[in-house]
Parts: C-alpha cells; structure tokens; sequence
C-alpha cells in the first residue's frame, strides 16, 4: 500500500509544473464519483485508494504547486513531506511525554529553534496548533488570564462572570482571526476599540491610547498589503499602561528570519505573545500554526489540564501549551524543514519570495496595471474587479484570490512557495495581464 501511494504522489508532485492550478468544476461530477451508497462488505484498500486519487483529482486545487499564489500559501518543502507521511506511519499522539517522548522530544527541540530564528525570548514556550486562529486564541486566552489576574481576578477559578472590563485595542487592519478568537474566549468580536491605522494599513502609535486591565493586538504583515504595525512605539505604549502586546504574524513573523527584512519586525521580542503559521512561510503541510508566549508559567496556565491519570513529569508535555488534548505529532514535519533548510535556506526563501512579488509587481505595472500597495514584502495588491479575479483562477496559470482594498476591488498575489521561480513568475504575469 505505502508503495501504491507513493506512485499516486509521485505522479501527482511531478504534474504540478504544468497541471492547471485551479479549474473550474462542476460539484456534481465530484459527488459522481465519490458519493456512493456506504457499503454493508468493505473494500479492498488498495482499490479504495486508486478511486480515490481518481475521484478527487479534478477538484484538487494544485496549492502545492509553483503558481499558487492565494492565502499566502507555501506548499510542502520535500523533508517536511516526508516527515509528514512519517507522522502519519508513527501514529504518535502528540498529548504528552507519556504518550510518545519522541513528539515531545523533537518540539522541544523545535521550540528551541522556532524562537533562535525569530529572535524571540529563548524562555518563551511555543505550542504547535492548527494555525494562526487558533495560536491567536491561545495567546489571547493566556492574554486575558494574565491581565485580568494583575487586576485581581481569576478567570481559571471564576470565569468571566463579574470579572473587571478589559479594554481591547486593535488597528482598523487586524485580521479576521483576531475578533474571532476574542469570541472563542469569551471577550467578544465587537469589543475590540479599533484605531487608526496609515495608508498601508499600519496602526498609528498615536492613537493608542490605553487605561485599566488592557490587551494590544498589533499585525507583522497586513493580509492585503504586507505592511507592518510600529512595534517598537506600540511596545513603548504598552509597557507605560502595563499592558499585554500580543502580535499576530500569520506569515509576516518570519521576517524576522531574514536579515534583510528584520527591520520590519523591530521592537516585536518586546512583545508578550505571538501567533504565526508553519504552514505559510515555513512551507509545511497543513495544518500547522504556532501559539508562542514570553511568560511560560501563563502559557501554561491557560491551556493545562489536571486529571488523576495524568502523572506530572520532568519532561515537556505539549498539552500544556495547546487547547488540544490528543492530536497529531506535528513537530516532526517543522523539525524536518528547519534541518532541511538551515538559518540560511530560510532567509534565502523569505528574499526570494519577496523578490519574486516585487518582480511581480513591476511586471504587472509595466504592462498597465494599477498596483495599490508598497510591496515592501511578499504581497502583491492588484487593482481589478471581481470577475477579472474570476478570469484569472478560470485560466488555470495561476492562483490568486480576491480582496477588497480601501473600497477598491482587488486580486491579491501572496508569493511564499519554495518551488517558485522567475519563470514562473513571468509566466503568471503574463497570463494576469492577458485575462486583465
């Protein structure tokens, strides 16, 4: 069977340079081939899996691909795909020490790594998750905890009900996951005071203006346009008022990685938490986010669970930095990835990429297109309508989504793939600017 799938792989990773990236296609034929009455005897596996890949082939969107260019998504470098079907052989239930020292073992190591690279604090603790909208409700939930113990009050023992105001700041700009971890947790989604933010979709530092038992949630990479909030006079707000910096850096985080572009991130080992994809940059298979906290004993506090069958142990035990209980072991596709490409591999994909959208851009300007952002990072803003977005998925080239810009329709080229290349870049622009 192992044998059987890796043809099935193989022969789908080597269509990917020229598979059309994401036609259209009826539903119905999907449903055709796969929504066939459950049978009373089962099927033999290696028949299950050949009409599988079959039936599922002409809806795949080829994500993993060279030219997939929406929601800023990397593809699977090849050790972290291999470590992932490695996952899948072990069947390791990534809950604690007890269940599998191998998966504690190897995030440890992987936390040590995550925040060398990101130039976080070296005693922050980091908890693999299923991606940013979760570590961004894990981080705000130990967010939430800390603050409102400083006022006196324990959401652990209590909950909520009765518990002092928190005030809640975010820029204009914040992303969607941010208000709905704040529901998750029990704050709300409309509580959040949003502040003004500049033409790229920055907070302005000026308008922060903070009072009583207080949480900042600050951006590294707006969604649309890459920009990034100022961390450092944001930092500087925070530690006056006293209050929690949380920063959500879905993909713009691993700027940090890049000497380059750490400019970008200046003032964010400041901050008390932060959130960011594996998934995106890194290029692992999904789904893979990462929830880290400066203060580990908070983290700790806010995600651990106690029962009579768990024994505690001198070792890691990653239930205590996830809301997950049993899961899978994802520190090994990360562990792979950081190994394959080194300090210097991943700071040469996050050049190359923002080279890649800035070449991107200039290609795309040159042949008549409005570009509405400064592609300062690896986020491309294409002014357009709907149905020209519409035109581009139908051509099958490329991938890219669409958005709404300060009132503006607009495509969003988001390059982050290690398989990229010029080519391909050229190829894309080519095929944008014609259906345009």
């Amino acid at each position: 069977m192992l044998d059987r799938v890796a043809r099935h792989a193989e022969a789908y990773l080597s269509s990917l340079a020229d598979r059309p990236v994401g036609v259209p296609i009826d539903p119905e034929l999907l449903r055709i081939a796969l929504a066939m009455p459950l049978p009373d005897e089962g099927v033999p596996a290696e028949q299950v899996i050949d009409e599988l890949v079959a039936g599922v082939d002409p809806g795949l969107v080829a994500s993993a691909g060279p030219r997939y260019f929406g929601f800023v998504t990397g593809g699977a470098l090849p050790a972290a795909l291999a470590a992932d079907w490695m996952a899948a052989a072990w069947d390791q239930n990534g809950f604690s020490y007890v269940a599998s020292p191998a998966a504690a073992v190897v995030e440890e190591v992987v936390e040590g790594w995550l925040l060398d690279v990101l130039g976080l604090p070296s005693t922050a603790s980091v908890g693999l998750v299923t991606g940013a909208q979760m570590a961004n409700a894990t981080c705000l939930a130990a967010a939430r905890n800390t603050v409102l113990k400083k006022a006196g009050w324990d959401v652990v023992r209590d909950g909520l009900i009765g518990a002092p105001p928190i005030t809640i700041v975010a820029g204009a700009e914040a992303h969607a996951t941010i208000f709905t971890a704040l529901r998750f947790i029990g704050l709300g989604m409309g509580t959040a005071r949003l502040v003004g933010v500049d033409g790229q979709g920055a907070i302005d530092p000026a308008e922060l203006k903070l009072d009583g038992p207080a949480i900042v949630c600050a951006q590294a990479g707006n969604v649309n346009s890459g920009a990034f909030d100022p961390l450092e006079p944001i930092a500087d707000a925070c530690e006056r008022a006293g209050a929690w910096l949380h920063v959500d850096g879905a993909f713009g985080l691993w700027a940090a990685a890049s000497p380059s572009k750490r400019s970008l991130v200046r003032g964010i080992e400041r901050a008390d938490s932060w959130a960011t994809d594996a998934h995106k940059w890194l290029n692992v298979p999904y789904d893979s986010g990462l929830a880290i906290v400066a203060d580990r004993a908070a983290h700790q506090r806010a995600m651990g669970v106690s029962a009579a069958y768990l024994i505690d142990s001198a070792h890691r035990d990653n239930y205590e930095y996830t809301l997950e209980a049993s899961r899978r072991a994802r520190g090994f596709v990360i562990y792979a990835a950081l190994r394959q490409l080194g300090r210097r591999g991943l700071s040469d994909l996050v050049d190359r990429s923002c080279e890649h959208a800035a070449h991107f851009a200039r290609l795309l300007r040159d042949g008549g297109v409005e570009i509405l952002n400064e592609v300062e990072l690896n986020q491309v803003l294409v002014a357009c309508e709907p149905d020209a977005v519409a035109r581009v998925q139908a051509d099958g080239t490329c991938w890219a989504g669409g958005t709404v810009w300060r009132g503006r329709s607009a495509m969003r080229i988001s390059v982050s793939g290690w398989a990229t290349t010029t080519a391909d870049i050229e190829r894309s622009a080519k095929a944008i600017l014609s259906c345009l």
